[in-house]
């Protein structure tokens, strides 16, 4: 464990720090908060409607479960796995000890724990259901919530096994409650049933 933590911190290090540039540390605080930017939250807002309105079946049922998937996932992360684990922040000190010497802090550190990323965990939960729902984007998607993860090690606020760990956890939460919700169309509410533009079953 301890050889694994260290070339953790190794890994951070290096791109933290070895790697920042100019054209990074302008870039990555926008792509780590992309969600709080407000021409970006309207925008999301806009495409959520879309699918309630003019989505279909497939559009209504992935913007509905879209919400429950952030809702599970955020919880499971910020309020369950994140207190047990209790891992602190590469920018934050112990004991009046830095966690890490000389981060490259490009936003605020923020008080909450370090496993899991809840970004990594969100944002790989909503690609894993869109990917179910329109499989023509999955490649986006995934690089969309791959460069989210790796900007919050760039900005100096998770190690490299928050995210990976993060992404790990957000796919596990969309695939059970996809399951779950295939279970129940078959079962319990046949007029749930849909299938997906690939991934978990076959396309019509």
């Amino acid at each position: 464990m301890d050889l694994l933590l260290g070339i953790d911190k190794a890994v951070f290090v290096f791109v933290n720090t070895t790697l920042a540039n100019p054209l990074g540390d302008m870039l990555w605080p926008w792509i780590t908060d992309y969600d709080r930017i407000p021409v970006v939250r309207i925008l999301l807002v806009g495409v959520w409607l879309a699918l309630m309105i003019r989505g279909g079946k497939r559009g209504r049922t992935a913007a509905l479960l879209v919400v429950l998937v952030i809702v599970c996932s955020d919880q499971l992360s910020s309020f369950v796995i994140k207190p047990l684990v209790n891992r602190p922040r590469p920018c934050h000190s112990v004991e009046g000890v830095p966690v890490v010497e000389n981060v490259h802090l490009l936003v605020g550190c923020g008080g909450g724990k370090s496993f899991p990323s809840s970004h990594a965990v969100n944002n790989f939960a909503v690609a894993t259901l869109f990917a179910f729902f329109y499989a023509r984007a999955r490649v986006w998607l995934f690089v969309w919530a791959t460069l989210v993860a790796l900007s919050r090690v760039a900005v100096g606020v998770h190690f490299p096994l928050d995210i990976l760990g993060g992404a790990l956890i957000g796919w596990g939460v969309a695939m059970i409650l996809l399951r779950v919700w295939e279970l129940c169309g078959r079962t319990v509410a046949p007029w749930l049933s849909l299938e997906p533009s690939g991934g978990i079953a076959r396309e019509r």
